[in-house]
């Protein structure tokens, strides 16, 4: 079992930058493979960035490549994503999220653990 926990979220103008962190606690972070989505108002959830039990094993979707850069610190149980040169279309609630086995999915029901997401806003 997994708890996490986002932060960092905020309200940015256009072309500025967010660090959001997600911390967790429980055993064996280092175990699991991490990702963030993300839910913008009246929309889906989205893949956003996922990282492997091993680093530098990441995978981006399209729209943020370039722009966010997902990294752990396994020893502090974290999962970071530095968000830069943010677009209004970025604005949405942040979740992190973590899978028990490995392997980095898209899809959100691949995952075991959700943390209660935090919100970014960008202005345009």
């Amino acid at each position: 079992q997994v708890q996490l926990v986002e932060s960092g979220g905020g309200l940015v103008q256009a072309g500025g930058s967010l660090r959001l962190s997600c911390a967790a606690s429980g055993r064996s972070f280092s175990a699991y493979a991490m990702a963030w989505f993300r839910q913008a108002p009246g929309k889906g959830l989205e893949f956003v960035a996922g990282i492997n039990r091993n680093s530098p094993s990441t995978y981006y979707t399209g729209s943020v490549k370039g722009r966010f850069t997902i990294s752990r610190d396994n020893a502090k149980n974290t999962v970071f994503l530095q968000m830069n040169s943010l677009k209004p279309e970025d604005t949405a609630v942040y979740y992190c999220a973590a899978r028990s086995t490995e392997g980095l999915y898209t899809d959100s029901t691949r995952y075991d653990y959700w943390g209660q997401g935090t919100q970014v806003t960008v202005s345009s």
